[in-house]
């Protein structure tokens, strides 16, 4: 269980294809902090840390998880949003997080509204999930408030802090993200149904 808000950033640095999985290595300013078998949402996704050797840790993303993702499409190099799992008893920052990415978006606009960005996001219209004005939703592991919400498509609106600290500042128009929709939200929407 998460929170979703971002600890640190994490850089890939090397990418290996084992059979239909992929081993992920990254550096970063917590990888001294973890330990083996440990869970971290990475932009979203939760993996499992299986290696860690100096400054770098390793994690496998297996055929479902680069489906049901934007993991496959990750470079050396790239840049991704890191956060540790939710001890029991820490403050809930955010909101309740599983890391479990329910489909990808695509970022569709960001307006730069003098000290604040507008992000305009869209997903598959054939998609069972759905938004809601002032609910939560999960975007590359950051918690986020939707700002206005329409049929398969959504905005948020991006503080300074959130923008600096987080992938945000690098993410363009165009660009895939792991969306995971408020948890809470999906069960009321199942039992409606």
């Amino acid at each position: 269980m998460f929170t979703g808000i971002i600890e640190t950033l994490g850089k890939i640095e090397k990418i290996e294809k084992d059979k239909d999985n992929i081993n992920f290595s990254f550096s970063s300013s917590i990888t001294n902090e973890l330990k083996i078998d440990q869970s971290l949402s990475h932009d979203g996704v939760c993996l499992t840390v299986v290696n860690i050797q100096d400054n770098q840790y390793t994690v496998t993303a297996i055929q479902e998880t680069l489906n049901r993702s934007a993991l496959k499409n990750w470079s050396v190099g790239a840049k991704v949003n890191l956060e540790r799992a939710l001890k029991l008893g820490d403050r809930l920052d955010g909101h309740m997080v599983q890391g479990h990415v329910d489909e990808v978006a695509k970022c569709e606009s960001i307006e730069e509204m003098g000290g604040s960005w507008i992000f305009k996001f869209s997903y598959n219209n054939l998609s069972k999930n759905i938004t809601v004005e002032k609910g939560s939703i999960c975007i590359n592991g950051t918690s986020l408030t939707i700002v206005e919400s329409n049929p398969f498509s959504f905005s948020v609106a991006i503080i300074p802090y959130t923008y600096t600290n987080t992938t945000f500042h690098i993410l363009k128009a165009g660009d895939l993200v792991n969306i995971e929709f408020d948890m809470i939200g999906k069960y009321i929407a199942k039992i409606i149904k």
